[in-house]
C-alpha cells in the first residue's frame, strides 16, 4: 500500500510537506517510522518473519512490529495502528515505552533509498502468539526467542544472514532495554 507520509529534515523535524511512500523511498526523502519490540515475562522477543513479496528483506526475521507514521499521525499512534495491522493485536499508549529514536539510512538497489527516524518502542506481550492474527501481505511467521538466543543468532556470522541486518548498538539498546524491564517487573 502507498500510504501518505510526512517528509522530515536531515534531523527528523517534520517539514510540513507529504508525499507518497513510494515518492520518499525513490527520492531519498527522510520520514518516520516506528519499531515495536514486544517481549514476554521470561524474557522472550517476539520476532516477525518478513513476508516474501516485501520490497526490502524478503523472508528475513526482524522486529516485532515495523511500519511507516502516516502524515499527521504521531509516532504513539503509528505504533498502535502498525502492530493492530500487521499481528491483529491492540496495545494502549500507556503499554508502549519509548526507549529511542534511530536514524537509519540504507540503499536497497538503485530505486530505493530509506532514509528515516525509527521511533522504538518495546511493551509485554500477554497475548499468545497462536491469538496473533497476521497481515498476509507484510507477515509471513511470528515465533518467541529467547534475548540469549537471537542475540547469539544474530551475532553468528552462519545464522544472521536469517535476520535483517542491524548494528549491534540498536540491538543492544533493545535487549538491554527489555531486560531492564524484565527485571524490575
Amino acid at each position: 500500500m502507498d500510504e501518505l507520509i510526512d517528509i522530515t529534515d536531515e534531523n527528523g523535524n517534520i517539514s510540513g510537506k507529504t508525499c507518497p511512500k513510494s515518492e520518499a523511498h525513490q527520492k531519498g526523502y527522510w520520514h518516520t517510522s516506528i519499531h515495536v519490540w514486544l517481549y514476554t515475562k521470561e524474557g522472550k522477543l517476539l520476532i516477525q518473519k518478513r513476508s516474501d513479496n516485501k520490497d526490502t528483506f524478503p523472508s528475513l526475521w526482524d522486529v516485532s512490529v515495523a511500519g511507516h507514521i502516516g502524515a499527521g499521525e504521531s509516532p504513539l499512534d503509528g505504533a498502535k495502528r502498525e502492530v493492530f495491522e500487521e499481528i491483529g493485536l491492540t496495545v494502549s499508549v500507556e503499554e508502549l515505552q519509548k526507549i529511542g529514536t534511530r536514524k537509519s539510512n540504507r540503499k536497497h538497489g538503485d530505486t530505493l533509498l530509506d532514509n528515516e527516524f525509527q521511533h522504538v518502542y518495546i511493551a509485554q506481550l500477554m497475548t499468545p502468539i497462536d491469538k496473533l492474527k497476521l497481515q498476509a501481505e507484510e507477515v509471513a511467521d511470528l515465533k518467541l526467542i529467547s534475548i540469549s538466543q537471537l542475540r547469539k543468532e544474530v551475532y553468528d556470522q552462519m545464522e544472521k544472514s536469517l535476520y535483517v541486518p542491524y548494528p549491534k548498538k540498536y540491538l543492544d539498546m533493545i535487549f538491554n532495554a527489555v531486560k531492564e524491564k524484565i527485571t524490575r517487573a
